[in-house]
């Protein structure tokens, strides 16, 4: 049997990025037993709740919400557990010292397999007032219209 390439993208926190300002983004792998990963191929896993957090040189995953899976027997996951992350030390490090700082946070963005292997994306970030996230979308639908007026205006030049 051939070995899975490319990227298979599970579950997304889009909401993350409305909430936060992404400062550094790192890819950690996961510590899964094989019903979490049979789970997370059929493409079951949510992200909304779940966060990260450093405690005694090791990166934790939590709240992060994989559900049983439905042929699995009475050895199956817990849908909610602390899953460990795998990162390198120095990676580690960093992210404690900038979360450690104070006024940062780690957030899981996105859930997925590379080249057949589970993977979560995982970013520092800086939680956004709510006058922030309103600049944000005032920028984005401002950008939105400019673009469709340079459209409009090719079209007529046409």
């Amino acid at each position: 049997m051939p070995r899975e390439r490319g990227e298979k993208v599970v579950a997304s926190n889009r909401k993350a990025r409305h909430d936060y300002t992404i400062e550094d983004t790192y890819e950690a792998g996961l510590v899964l037993t094989g019903t979490e990963v049979k789970s997370l191929r059929e493409g079951r896993a949510s992200l909304i709740d779940g966060y990260c957090f450093v405690e005694h040189g090791e990166a934790w995953l939590d709240a992060v919400h994989i559900p049983e899976y439905n042929q699995g027997t009475w050895n199956n996951h817990p849908p909610r557990r602390k899953r460990k992350l795998l990162l390198h030390k120095a990676q580690i490090l960093k992210i404690h010292n900038r979360v450690k700082e104070g006024g940062y946070t780690l957030v899981p963005l996105s859930l997925y397999f590379k080249d057949g292997r589970a993977k979560v994306e995982i970013a520092v970030a800086k939680g956004k007032r709510e006058y922030d996230k309103r600049q944000t979308l005032r920028e984005r639908q401002d950008k939105r219209e400019a673009d469709r007026a340079i459209a409009a205006r090719r079209n007529l030049g046409d």
